[in-house]
């Protein structure tokens, strides 16, 4: 039970972060770089501070740090450049239908052998997620912003794998945090985006997904991936979306619609299938 709890925790982190990083970019208070360095930047500070408030240090080495440290540098610039010109709903079907190939591919060259059951299950919730994010018949694909969220689902589902030979992971996300700031920062002078006056705003949201969203969630996420198989741990972020759609309803007002319904079943229930234990014997 503490297992699940701590899981469905980190989905809702992994929710608001992504509303964040939206509001941030959509609303021209931050440019996608900008953006992207500032949440390396809070989150490494934080997660550095608490690392020596609590362990006494901070460890830069470990097994999967250059994955964990890459996979990261992916996620966050690719996710954030690629949010300036991408269809929202387009954006979420393409970053966690990586995440999905990445890790259920990354399971499988790590041993793991998901049941028929879970295969199905996952591609359920995931045509729930088509269903319930397909932009419709005014569909224009930016093929730069594309490319530049594929290689941020394929970055997050590295980052992912490589969490589970976390040993602390406290210290393995601030080490990571801390590692892949001065290399974006050195992408953020060559990539080609337009850049935006940072609002206070913009300042705001980017300090509040790096320190908590994403550095203390991040963690959370290390905590977790150690104890799941990870095609368990890429299905159970298929809720990601539903849960955001969900919190914009009851904090924001927002209308519940009937294809959101139906499409929340699909996507849960097919989480469901994927995770209820076989019977055996």
């Amino acid at each position: 039970m503490k297992l699940f709890l701590l899981t469905v925790l980190t989905m809702v982190a992994f929710a608001a972060n992504s509303v964040l990083n939206r509001a941030a970019l959509s609303g021209g208070g931050a440019d996608a770089l900008n953006f992207g360095t500032l949440r390396l930047l809070a989150g490494a500070l934080v997660l550095a501070a608490l690392a020596f408030a609590l362990r006494g240090g901070l460890r830069l080495g470990g097994k999967g740090r250059v994955a964990g440290v890459l996979g990261l540098l992916l996620y966050i610039y690719g996710f954030s450049v690629a949010y300036q010109a991408l269809d929202a709903g387009l954006g979420a079907l393409i970053l966690f239908g990586m995440v999905q190939i990445t890790m259920f591919a990354g399971g499988l060259w790590m041993g793991e052998r998901p049941p028929l059951q879970r295969w199905i299950g996952a591609g359920v919730a995931f045509s729930g997620l088509v269903w319930l994010l397909w932009p419709g018949e005014s569909l224009s694909i930016n093929l730069f912003h594309a490319g530049a969220m594929v290689l941020a689902g394929i970055g997050w589902g590295v980052y992912s794998l490589a969490g589970k030979l976390a040993k602390d992971p406290l210290v393995s996300t601030g080490a990571n945090f801390l590692l892949a700031l001065p290399l974006g920062w050195a992408v953020a002078q060559i990539l080609p985006v337009t850049p935006v006056e940072m609002s206070g705003a913009g300042l705001a949201l980017a300090v509040i997904s790096g320190a908590v969203t994403s550095g203390l969630g991040y963690a959370l996420w290390y905590r977790v991936l150690p104890e799941l198989p990870g095609s368990v741990a890429a299905v159970a972020q298929l809720t990601v979306p539903v849960i955001a759609l969900a919190g914009g309803m009851v904090f924001l007002g927002e209308p519940v619609t009937r294809d959101f319904v139906y499409a929340a079943v699909l996507v849960l229930g097919g989480v469901g299938l994927s995770l209820v234990p076989r019977k055996t014997g």
